[in-house]
C-alpha cells in the first residue's frame, strides 16, 4: 500500500504510488519555465550568446540547440530524455518547448517528468545592421579604378560579383566616374574581394590604414583599412601597340595587335598573322602599353573585296595561332568617302564573318596622328593603313529582339548619361558575340520580348535559350498569400 493515500501499488524504493510521488518531488525545480531569445529583423539571425549571431530556421535543429543552450546549467541537474517544439503561429513572437526529464529520487526510485518551455522573441538589432544601417560606418573599403574610357570591364566585374554573391557582404557599393567603392564592415571581407578581382581581372593592388582610435588600457587600434585596386587600361576591341622587347617576347608578334577579351589575363591577336598571345597582370605592369583609339574614333568601312588566306608562313619563333578566327586580305572604303575611289587595303582576323558588301567597324590608322612612344618609333611601312575590329549590324533591331537580361549591382549611382547606355549596349553585344565570356555571366530569359523567327534574322549574333536561366520570381500568391489556393 502507498505510504500516503494506502492506494495498492506495485512495490517500489520510495513506498509511493506515482500521483503522491509527484506531490511530494518536482524535479523541475530551478528550471524556468519562461526565457527570451533575441532576433535581428534585417538579417533575420538569432543572437547565441555572447556576441554571435547565427541563421536558424523556425522549428529547426539549430533553433531548439539555441534554446537549450539557455537552460544549459539547470538542465545539468536532470537526464534530458526527448525535446522539441510545440507549434506556435509564426507571428506570435513566441516559441515553446515540450522537454521530457528524468531524476532519481527518494530512495533510488526515478521519476519522469514532461513540462514546456516558453520563449519570448524580442527584436533586437545585430551591429552588422547597425553597421548597414549607418551607412558611413565602415572599417574597410575596396577603390577599383580603371583609367579608361569605357566601362566594359567594370560591366564584366559586375556580374562575376553576383555570380558569385560576393556583394553580399558590402555595407554600400558607390559608383564614380572612374571606378567603384565597396564599404565594408570588417578588413578580412575587403581582402576577400581583393584576391577576387586579382583573380579574375588583370590588376594591381596596395594597402593603407589609418588609426581611428586606441584603448591604452586593453591595447586594442581601431582601424579603417583602404585598397586600392588599379585595372589595366586595356579593354576588348582596343587597338594596343606594344613595345618591342614585349612583342619580341610573345613569339615575334607584330607591335600592333588587336585585344579580342579581358579576362584574367589580356587576350592579343594579331591582325596580319592570327598569332594569339596572353598577357598577366605582372607582366603588362612590367612592360605597359596604352590603346591607340578611343571607342568612339571607331569608323565604318564597306568590304569592297576580300579574300581569305588559308596558307601563312609561320615566321621565326612564332608563337600559337587561334583556331577561331580566319585570315584574309581585305579592300575596303569608308562609307562616308563613297563618292570618292579611295580605297584601304588591310589585313583582318575576321575572314570568317566578312563577305563584300558587309559593314565593318575599325579604325583608320593611315589618316590619324598617333601619339604613342611605340608606335611613333615603328618603320612606318610596318604600320598598317586600317585595322578591322568587329562587324557592324543594325543596333536597334538586335535590341528590339533580345529576349534576355542581366541583373546589376545595387549602388550609389551618379547621373547616368547617353553615353553610359551606349557602352552597356556594347557590353551585351560582345556578351552576344563571345562565347568566352558568357560562360561566366548568368543570364536571364527576359520573358516580356517574344522569342522572334529566324527568317528574317540577319546574321548577327545571337544567345540561344539554352544558355538562358529562369528568373525566379516569388510572388504573394505563390507563397500562400491571404486568398491563395493551396499548393500541391
Amino acid at each position: 500500500l502507498c505510504c500516503q493515500c494506502g492506494v495498492p501499488i506495485p512495490p517500489n524504493p520510495a513506498n509511493m504510488c506515482v500521483g503522491c510521488l509527484r506531490a511530494q518531488v518536482d524535479i523541475t525545480e530551478g528550471i524556468p519555465k519562461q526565457g527570451t531569445v533575441h532576433f535581428c529583423k534585417q538579417c533575420e539571425r538569432y543572437l547565441q550568446p555572447p556576441g554571435t549571431w547565427i541563421q536558424c530556421a523556425l522549428e529547426s535543429r539549430e533553433l531548439l540547440a539555441l534554446c537549450l543552450k539557455k537552460i544549459k546549467a539547470p538542465l545539468s541537474k536532470v537526464r534530458l530524455i526527448d525535446a522539441g517544439f510545440i507549434w506556435t503561429e509564426p507571428h506570435s513572437k513566441r516559441i515553446k518547448l515540450k522537454l521530457t526529464v528524468q531524476k532519481e529520487v527518494i530512495n533510488g526510485a526515478v521519476l519522469q517528468q514532461v513540462f514546456v518551455v516558453e520563449y519570448v522573441v524580442q527584436s533586437q538589432m545585430c551591429e552588422d545592421c547597425h553597421r548597414i544601417e549607418a551607412k558611413d560606418f565602415w572599417k574597410a573599403v575596396v577603390q577599383v579604378r580603371q583609367k579608361t574610357v569605357h566601362k566594359k570591364t567594370f560591366y564584366y566585374l559586375e556580374q562575376l560579383i553576383l555570380k558569385h554573391r560576393l556583394h553580399q557582404n558590402t555595407l554600400r557599393i558607390k559608383e564614380i566616374h572612374d571606378g567603384l567603392d565597396f564599404y565594408y564592415s570588417s578588413k578580412q571581407h575587403a581582402q576577400k574581394m581583393v584576391d577576387f578581382l586579382q583573380c579574375t581581372v588583370p590588376s594591381r593592388s596596395k594597402s593603407s590604414q589609418r588609426l581611428i582610435s586606441h584603448d591604452i588600457h586593453s591595447n586594442v587600434y581601431n582601424y579603417k583599412s583602404t585598397f586600392s585596386v588599379e585595372i589595366v587600361p586595356i579593354c576588348k576591341d582596343n587597338v594596343v601597340c606594344l613595345s618591342p622587347k614585349l612583342a619580341q617576347s610573345l613569339g615575334n608578334m607584330s607591335q600592333i595587335c588587336v585585344c579580342i577579351r579581358v579576362t584574367s589575363t589580356i587576350h592579343l591577336i594579331d591582325p596580319r598573322t592570327l598569332q594569339i598571345a596572353e598577357i598577366d597582370g605582372n607582366t603588362y605592369w612590367r612592360h605597359p602599353f596604352n590603346s591607340l583609339f578611343h571607342p568612339k574614333q571607331l569608323e565604318e568601312f564597306i568590304i569592297m573585296d576580300i579574300n581569305r588566306v588559308h596558307e601563312k608562313k609561320k615566321g621565326a619563333g612564332a608563337g600559337a595561332r587561334s583556331n577561331k578566327h580566319t585570315l584574309a586580305e581585305a579592300w575596303v572604303r569608308k562609307t562616308s568617302e563613297l563618292d570618292t575611289d579611295h580605297q584601304y587595303f588591310c589585313c583582318t582576323h575576321l575572314g570568317h564573318i566578312l563577305n563584300p558588301g558587309d559593314l565593318v567597324l575599325g579604325f583608320d590608322l593611315a589618316n590619324c596622328n598617333l601619339n604613342d612612344e611605340f608606335a611613333n618609333k615603328m618603320n612606318p611601312q610596318h604600320i598598317p593603313d586600317v585595322v578591322l575590329i568587329k562587324k557592324s549590324y543594325d543596333r536597334s533591331r538586335r535590341q528590339r529582339r533580345r529576349n534576355w537580361k542581366l541583373k546589376e549591382l545595387e549602388r550609389d549611382r551618379e547621373a547616368s548619361d547617353t553615353d553610359d547606355e551606349r557602352q552597356y549596349q556594347d557590353f551585351l553585344e560582345d556578351l552576344e558575340e563571345d562565347e568566352t565570356i558568357r560562360k561566366n555571366v548568368n543570364i536571364y530569359r527576359n520573358a516580356d520580348i517574344p522569342v522572334e523567327s529566324d527568317t528574317d534574322d540577319d546574321g548577327a549574333p545571337r544567345i540561344s535559350l539554352a544558355e538562358m536561366l529562369e528568373d525566379l520570381h516569388i510572388s504573394q500568391d505563390a507563397t500562400g498569400g491571404e486568398g491563395a489556393e493551396m499548393l500541391t
